[in-house]
Parts: C-alpha cells; structure tokens; sequence
C-alpha cells in the first residue's frame, strides 16, 4: 500500500491538507488504537483489505486478515490471508481469540448469519470489536446494503450471544456536517488537474479548520451526537 493511501487512514493532523475523509478517519482511527491493545493473541481482521490498523494492535501475536474475494474495494487483496465465501469461516469453532472488523458491516447481506459465525469461531469470552458508518455516502458500490444506528447494532449483536462491553460514537453534528460539504466539495477539486491541492487548500481545508474549532469550544449540548459518523463498539461471546 502507498504511502498516501496509508495516510488516509491516519490520524495525522497533515491530514487537513490532503485528506478528504480527515475528519471521519481521525475520529475513527484514535477510538480504534485506544481498543485495539486490548485484543491479544490471534486476531482476525474479517474485511482486512489492506489492514490498514494492522500496526494498532500491539498486544497480539497473530494477526490474521479475512476477506471475500469479490467485492467493491478496489484496494489490493494483497494482504488478505484467508479468502471465505461470503457465509462460513474457513476456521474451527473456539478457535480465534479476538474478532476485528472495521467498516465491513455495511457491506454484508447478511450480517445476522456473519454474526453467528463471528460468534462460532470465537473462543469462550472472545471479544468482537466492530466498527460501522452511520452518516456515509454509498461506496464500494453495489456492495453496500445498509447503515446502522446504536441501538440497531447493539440489539443485532446482543440477539446473536455478545455482551456488549463499550459503545462509542465519533462526531457530532458539526463535524458529520463539515466532513459531508469537505466530501461534496472534493467530488469536483480533484478533477482540477496540476491546482487540485490548491483548491484542497483553499476550499477544503478551512472546513476541517473550523469543524476542530468549534468541536473544541462549544458545548456538547450544542453539538449535540445524535447524527454522528461511526459507530464503535466492543462485545464479548457469551
């Protein structure tokens, strides 16, 4: 994977200058590497693409990717280590201490039935630590099926034998906002050729400028969480 590319997923504050998922992703990468050292052992990465998280999870001994073969993510399957069908894990029951899968929810029909196998292969106690879009446009079309709100995610999970352990949203109004105008606005700058990172710099970076701003000084009762971008959440198999 490219450095750029690895960039995207960073919480890097350079971010602002080039990034037009910065403020998504740097919500979503800090809520992950503030779990993710809580996952040791072997860890599968269910959707790993290019395991862009891969280097968060510092407690583990075995970190492996599962992917589907086909999909919309043009990304390199370069690092996927286990291809599955789309409905049963290539792996034994109680066998995987720790699940990780990070905005691949959206993209399975399925879910209940990936749940359950989530939930076989998991060792007794075996944590899941999923992470989802609320407020995104469609991507990786046509295989995109669906968004969840909290209370959608955690009845799904507590129906199919997970406790939920934590659940967190990231952004708030303001920032789910401002990262939507950030998007629309690159959809027409980087087609700008030879001046595109200008315009980033001019039209979109003042965006992400004043979404840390006010997210910083106002009031939470004035941003207010109840449109919001990702849902975070840690569940252990019951």
């Amino acid at each position: 994977m490219s450095d750029k590319s690895n960039s995207f997923f960073s919480n890097a504050i350079s971010g602002i200058f080039f990034n037009p998922y910065f403020l998504i992703r740097q919500k979503l990468y800090q809520a992950i590497a503030d779990i993710a050292p809580m996952l040791n052992g072997m860890v599968v990465d269910l959707g790993c693409g290019t395991k862009p998280y891969r280097h968060l999870f510092t407690s583990c001994s075995n970190y492996l990717g599962l992917d589907i073969e086909v999909s919309g993510n043009t990304d390199s399957k370069a690092e996927v280590d286990i291809y599955y069908d789309g409905k049963t894990f290539p792996m034994e029951s109680d066998s995987v201490d720790h699940v990780f899968s990070s905005e691949t929810f959206e993209h399975i029909f399925n879910l209940e039935e990936i749940l359950q196998e989530i939930h076989r292969v998991l060792k007794p106690g075996g944590l899941l630590l999923a992470t989802c879009p609320f407020f995104w446009p469609e991507h990786e079309k046509p295989y995109d099926f669906a968004r969840y709100s909290s209370f959608g995610l955690m009845h799904l999970l507590k129906k199919n034998g997970f406790e939920i352990v934590q659940y967190r949203k990231t952004g708030t109004y303001v920032s789910s906002m401002i990262q939507m105008q950030a998007l629309y606005l690159y959809f027409f700058v980087h087609k700008i050729p030879l001046v595109s990172y200008l315009f980033f710099w001019l039209l979109i970076t003042p965006l992400f400028l004043v979404a840390l701003f006010l997210e910083t000084v106002l009031p939470q009762r004035i941003l207010r969480n109840d449109l919001y971008l990702n849902n975070i959440i840690l569940a252990k198999k019951i």
